[in-house]
């Protein structure tokens, strides 16, 4: 039996909804960057990061070619960028609305 859309959204969201991962898809949404370049931007330990990586491969998110001794990270389609940057306006919106609020309520206890 199928998976019903919903759940399918909810699993995927579930996927890249791991801080590390978030990092990674930040990273390569301006294009394919060597594990040794994602390492050097994440404060995380190697295996951490491969295990991390792994979790978003499987998941179809990034893909990985290797290039001689280096394995090089991708995102799977550029709709992901996409993504990450709605996620980041809507992040933006949703703290600019609390920030209001918590400019009332200091106002408010001032007064």
């Amino acid at each position: 039996m199928p998976v019903p859309l919903h759940q399918a959204k909810a699993d995927f969201f579930r996927t890249i909804g791991h801080p590390v991962r978030v990092q990674v898809l930040e990273l390569l949404r301006d294009g394919p960057l060597p594990v040794r370049d994602l390492l050097s931007a994440i404060d995380v330990e190697a295996s951490n990061l491969s295990q991390q990586l792994a979790v978003l491969r499987r998941a179809g998110v990034v893909t990985a070619t290797r290039d001689g001794a280096t394995v090089v990270y991708a995102l799977s389609t550029q709709d992901l960028a996409e993504l990450m940057s709605v996620a980041r306006s809507i992040l933006a919106e949703v703290l600019a609305e609390q920030g209001e609020l918590l400019a009332e309520l200091r106002a408010e206890a001032r007064g």
